[in-house]
């Protein structure tokens, strides 16, 4: 692993593995069954749109776009842009990256809204149209150009939106830090408030915009934060692609002023150092005609650039990455009476319960990539026989020093030989386990090629009330076993 990797990126595949899939949480209504999906790839999405209708009485609309996917029969929302200020030709920065899956009919919905106030409710905005389509379509055209439709069908005034399918093929991302000096002031009383636009060449032969920055105000002098982007996204993984980056101010009304540009390539901007940055001229072409003494209307410095690898985790598994699988069982009486049908241990006539559904629906993933199948299965928040003491770690096959369950189905023969034997108790508090996962993670990464992950699910009700305060102390036992890795 260690050869495979950078330290950083396998820190933070661990971080991610451990911290949004270390507890499993239970819904006492099962959800539907999951079907094999084979992702071909992600595909990244860029809308703009042109003549949308004017809602606005005193202005212009302020449009935003929203994604839909059709899912079981029904449009789910999947992300959204910004919203453009007083404009009715949009190129929108924010970008939709989807799964791309070339086996499923995979059905879009891009909705445009004008946003009237800052709800989140759609019905609170007027609508501007929509176009659906399937993302088979757009991926195979690469760009399509299309009638924006009302809902009932017209056409929405001369409203059309344009839609290009880029696919994120290549893993590597660039990270930039970038500053300007000296910026031309374009505010009549007082400074200007710079951000910057990043474009590249399409297909077409125009500009096509990719990033846009965050607006540092009142300054010519603008520091903006540092910013990352699939590399693909702004020069299609070509280092010496010419790119093109515009400077304005902000205007609030939506009519930013042009203060200047350059052309560059990721090769050249490669060459700044923190210690020796590149400063590039921000040039005014109306001002360099007009001006005899033109110089510039400022500077724009590239701090630092820095490509890296957005390692997936399929790059670690086949990297030689494994997961160490642990399973955490609350035992604690907020589960109630385990004779009680309504209780998340009962165990059904069908032999199973919501415990059991947990166990088999992440074991039976996570087994696959682990050698040896032998998965430690613990408990907590019940009282022990002889002495009845409560216990927040113990393992559920009562064998202390080794704690090990043969495959998914050890651990399912494990758990309901332990269910009559235990007093259910409390509170709820899996820090314990968390820390006996953090432990075994911290004797793997001291091997010399260590390339293992512990792996924990830890199985709780959705109701408890103790459950904030065991999140707290697995959170905490998390940061301290990731700070131990720094």
């Amino acid at each position: 692993m260690s050869a495979f990797c950078e330290r950083e990126s396998f820190r933070d595949c661990l971080e991610l593995l451990l911290s949004e899939s270390m507890a499993y949480t239970v819904s006492p209504t099962p959800a539907g069954p999951v079907g094999t999906q084979y992702c071909v790839c992600k595909v990244e999405l860029s809308v703009c749109g042109q003549n949308l209708l004017d809602r606005d009485v005193t202005s212009k609309s302020d449009p935003f776009c929203v994604l839909f996917m059709e899912i079981n029969g029904k449009w789910v929302e999947i992300d959204r842009t910004e919203t453009a200020v007083n404009n009715l030709n949009p190129a929108f920065s924010k970008k939709f990256v989807v799964d791309y899956h070339f086996e499923e009919v995979q059905k879009l919905k891009f909705a445009l809204f004008d946003q009237d106030k800052s709800s989140m409710q759609l019905y609170e905005h007027d609508f501007l149209g929509e176009f659906s389509c399937t993302l088979g379509t757009i991926v195979s055209s690469k760009k399509i150009t299309r009638t924006l439709l009302l809902g009932n069908g017209k056409p929405a005034g001369k409203g059309i939106i344009m839609i290009a399918a880029q696919e994120l093929s290549d893993n590597r991302v660039i990270t930039l830090s970038m500053s300007g000096r000296k910026l031309d002031k374009k505010d009549l009383f007082g400074k200007s408030d710079p951000f910057l636009e990043f474009y590249k060449p399409g297909d077409d032969g125009k500009w096509m915009l990719v990033h846009r920055t965050e607006v540092i105000k009142y300054t010519l002098d603008p520091v903006w934060k540092p910013f990352t982007l699939p590399l693909v996204s702004l020069c299609d993984g070509d280092i010496e692609k010419l790119i093109k980056v515009m400077c304005y101010d902000y205007d609030s009304d939506g009519g930013h002023d042009f203060i200047g540009e350059f052309q560059t390539s990721v090769a050249k901007m490669c060459e700044a150092q923190d210690a020796f940055p590149l400063e590039l001229e921000c040039i005014n072409p109306k001002k360099q005609k007009k001006k005899k003494n033109y110089k510039n209307s400022g500077s724009i410095i590239v701090k630092s650039c820095r490509i890296t690898r957005d390692y997936s985790f399929l790059d670690y598994i086949l990297g030689g990455c494994q997961l160490m699988f642990t399973v955490g069982i609350d035992f604690t009486a907020s589960n109630g009476n385990p004779r009680d049908p309504s209780s998340l241990h009962y165990i059904s006539p069908m032999g199973t319960n919501e415990y059991l559904s947990a166990i088999w629906a992440v074991g039976q993933i996570i087994q696959d990539y682990d050698t040896d199948k032998m998965f430690p299965a613990l408990g907590f928040g019940a009282q022990l026989p002889p002495d009845w003491k409560v216990s927040h770690e113990f393992a559920i096959n009562f064998n202390p020093t080794n704690p090990f369950c043969s495959g998914v189905e050890g651990i399912v023969q494990a758990y309901s030989a332990c269910l009559p034997h235990v007093r259910f108790y409390g509170p709820t508090n899996f820090s314990p386990i968390i820390n006996h996962v953090a432990r075994f993670a911290a004797q793997a990464t001291q091997q010399e090629f260590a390339a293992d992950v512990n792996f924990g699910a830890s199985v709780f009700p959705p109701d408890s009330k103790d459950l904030p305060q065991a999140e707290f102390a697995a959170q905490a036992e998390l940061m301290a076993f990731l700070q131990w890795l720094d």
